[in-house]
């Protein structure tokens, strides 16, 4: 089996903003507070301890117990609620969209991540407690990046009209996602088990938000899992005085605006509005916008003055909801979190955030890159033996990896940089003459020397093709192995969803993730099945 480690900079799979946030490139140290290290979340801890209300401790247990009604709650999870009363309680918080049945496997990665990384915290900080929260992003509203998920490449999606925030809608129309799915899994106990946590989570519960923790909880109940909505009118309360200061000050586009200018090097993930919030109802999920002295939200008819958006905040703070960036500051205003975990993507977004949590007096959390995994069977792994590859072989682009490895395996020498580096010599001493007599020859001379050049390029490129050619057999074995580790040339983690994986392996799937990820490692995990 293949030794080597893949980290995340040399994957090929992270921005160059990621790459320099984990390499911890000095000038991005503005831009977050305290690196991953585990020896940076004891001042993590006390400064979050210090400036997160008690009263806040009270508000998130009641509204957690209520939102958790129509679940069962392992002894565990119910155990860690309770413990967010207590003052040396503090949460390792993930994140992640309602996609159908989990979506991609990264969801599962992420809530791993977070329980490993609260049981390191416990052993290492025995006097303190850490819970796993996984955060349901109920109010969002991009229905279609949610209704589907991939198995065994087929696309499982629920065909239904959406408008307002996810977590509202009804699970209507699932019950024929169901009888696609049930047949797609064939028989089996662990082909029974999915189908039963589907059936379970779609077809008993009224809505995407009650049928996403069910299944969250039924996957990781047992880990201590606490699940979080968002969209709840009380903790809604709480963060009531940071909507008015949006929308009063809209002080977070100003903030937000001077880090992007901070990152004109890099890809910027998000872009602040001038206010970063929405009004939601059932069916209705648009921007507030401010203009001529006037707050509206947009494409519709309703307007209010700064007095009448005031007291609808102070009546109805369930109707405000923040976008990507406030998101996080609301987030991290009702929970007593420590960490944030999370993709690539999302730790990029979060970089732009820090100026903003400061002006508003809030502990900005430490950023952590959730675990990544390949996930390869012992029969691929044999495979992967058999024809002599490292796993930094399969992380290689397919075109690059086939060229290199016909080179490895050809019996002929396929590089002419030697007879290159030759003829490079010979036109020097040939423009060197060219200099001393007619200026015009030395035009003529490079161009002969690029011709040339040029020429013992097509020659290699020739003698590489005609080598593939002989070679075809091995060559096409490494596509293949290549093509089933990383679907349509990309991560699997990002393709296929969990249950491929758990029709073969069952529960040992979870298990041996929650055993073998260290979420504090920047290296992509190997896990074999």
């Amino acid at each position: 089996m293949p030794t080597d480690c893949i980290n995340y900079q040399n994957s090929g799979y992270f921005s160059k903003l990621i790459v320099d946030y984990l390499d911890r490139k000095p000038e991005l140290q503005s831009l977050y507070h305290r690196f991953p290290d585990i020896g940076n979340f004891l001042s993590q801890i006390e400064e979050k301890k210090s400036n997160f209300p008690v009263e806040n401790r009270v508000v998130l247990v009641e509204s957690l117990l209520q939102q958790n009604k129509k679940i069962v709650l392992s002894e565990d999870s119910l155990h860690n609620i309770e413990l967010l009363k207590e003052t040396n309680t503090f949460t390792i918080t993930t994140g992640h969209q309602l996609n159908l049945f989990t979506g991609p496997l990264y969801f599962i990665y992420k809530i791993v991540s977070t329980i490993n990384l609260s049981r390191q915290l416990k052993a290492k900080h025995p006097d303190y407690n850490f819970v796993p929260v996984y955060w349901m992003a109920t109010e969002d509203h991009d229905f279609d990046e949610i209704n589907h998920f991939t198995f065994r490449n087929t696309k499982i999606k629920w065909n239904k009209a959406s408008s307002g925030p996810v977590g509202r809608l009804t699970t209507d129309g699932l019950d024929e996602v169901y009888t696609q799915f049930e047949k797609e899994l064939g028989i089996g106990d662990n082909a029974a088990y999915l189908k039963e946590l589907f059936r379970k989570a779609y077809l008993e519960h009224e809505t995407l938000t009650d049928a996403t923790r069910f299944i969250a909880n039924e996957l990781f109940k047992e880990e201590g899992l606490v699940i979080i909505d968002g969209d709840d009118v009380n903790l809604k309360k709480l963060f009531a005085p940071f909507v008015k200061r949006e929308l009063t000050e809209q002080l977070s586009f100003q903030k937000v605006s001077e880090t992007n200018e901070k990152l004109k090097n890099y890809d910027i993930q998000v872009n602040p509005r001038e206010i970063n919030l929405f009004y939601i109802e059932d069916k209705l999920r648009e921007r507030i916008v401010f203009e001529k002295g006037e707050y509206s939200v947009n494409n519709t008819q309703i307007k209010f003055s700064e007095s009448e958006i005031l007291t609808e905040l102070e009546n109805h703070p369930e109707k405000f909801s923040p976008n990507v960036i406030l998101r996080p500051l609301y987030q991290e205003v009702i929970l007593p979190n420590l960490c944030y975990i999370g993709g690539g993507g999302e730790i990029a977004y979060w970089l732009q955030l820090r100026s903003n949590f400061e002006s508003n007096n809030i502990t900005f959390p430490i950023l952590l890159v959730r675990n990544s995994v390949l996930i390869a069977s012992e029969k691929q792994v044999q495979k992967i033996d058999k024809l002599e590859l490292s796993w930094g072989d399969l992380f290689t682009k397919q075109q690059d990896l086939i060229n290199t490895k016909t080179k490895e395996l050809s019996n002929l020498t396929i590089d002419f940089s030697e007879q290159k580096a030759f003829l490079r010599q010979q036109f020097t001493v040939l423009n060197d003459i060219a200099k001393k007599t007619d200026p015009s020859f030395t035009g003529a001379v490079q161009a002969q020397q690029v011709k040339q050049i040029k020429g013992l390029e097509n020659l290699e490129k020739r003698l590489l093709k005609a080598e593939k050619r002989i070679l075809s057999d091995q060559l096409e074995r490494i596509s293949l192995i290549q093509n089933e580790l990383f679907p349509n040339q990309g991560l699997q983690e990002r393709k296929q969803n969990f249950s491929e994986f758990y029709i073969e392996s069952g529960a040992l799937l979870i298990s041996k993730l929650l055993t073998g990820l260290n979420p504090l490692e920047q290296k992509f995990s190997i896990l074999i099945l």
